[in-house]
């Protein structure tokens, strides 16, 4: 679907836009913006590129592959396929400068909700520990960034 306009509905601010909406296999949608001026969003100075992105699921790791291939041969750069354990991915930058991952699972269905069972509790304790860091360091008591009680990827540090 496309809506284009002059004026911001929700704003009332004058600023054209066309506004781009895909369905997804599920019916739902991702929709972007194009401001007409070729300018990309700058992402924020403070972000690595890498944390803000959207992941979408692809069918099977032949899938991944066969879209890594495609994206190459369109010269996007192309990072992976990364193995996650329960699933594989690629990442790639959109058009509009906006970090995009394709992923393949590995994991059965039951595997994954079985994760997300253990990944409800490990949310609390993340929470509950960064509500204690906030506090210490509006106290001055914490200075560096909250780190991980554990890290899911050790092998990653043998690099």
């Amino acid at each position: 679907h496309i809506i284009q306009s002059d004026i911001v509905p929700s704003t009332g601010e004058y600023c054209p836009y066309t506004h781009l909406f895909f369905r997804l296999q599920d019916g739902s949608f991702i929709a972007f913006f194009d401001l007409g001026d070729d300018v990309g969003a700058l992402p924020s100075p403070n972000t690595p590129n890498w944390v803000n992105h959207i992941s979408f699921r692809v069918d099977n790791v032949q899938a991944l592959a066969d879209m890594k291939t495609r994206l190459e041969a369109e010269n996007y750069e192309v990072l992976g396929i990364t193995d996650h354990h329960i699933f594989k991915s690629i990442y790639f930058f959109d058009p509009n400068g906006i970090r995009l991952e394709l992923t393949a699972q590995l994991a059965s269905e039951f595997q994954m909700l079985q994760e997300s069972k253990t990944a409800h509790r490990q949310l609390g304790e993340w929470t509950a520990r960064k509500v204690q860091w906030r506090a210490d360091r509006a106290a001055g008591k914490a200075v560096a960034p909250l780190k991980p009680q554990q890290n899911d990827r050790p092998e990653l540090l043998k690099r």
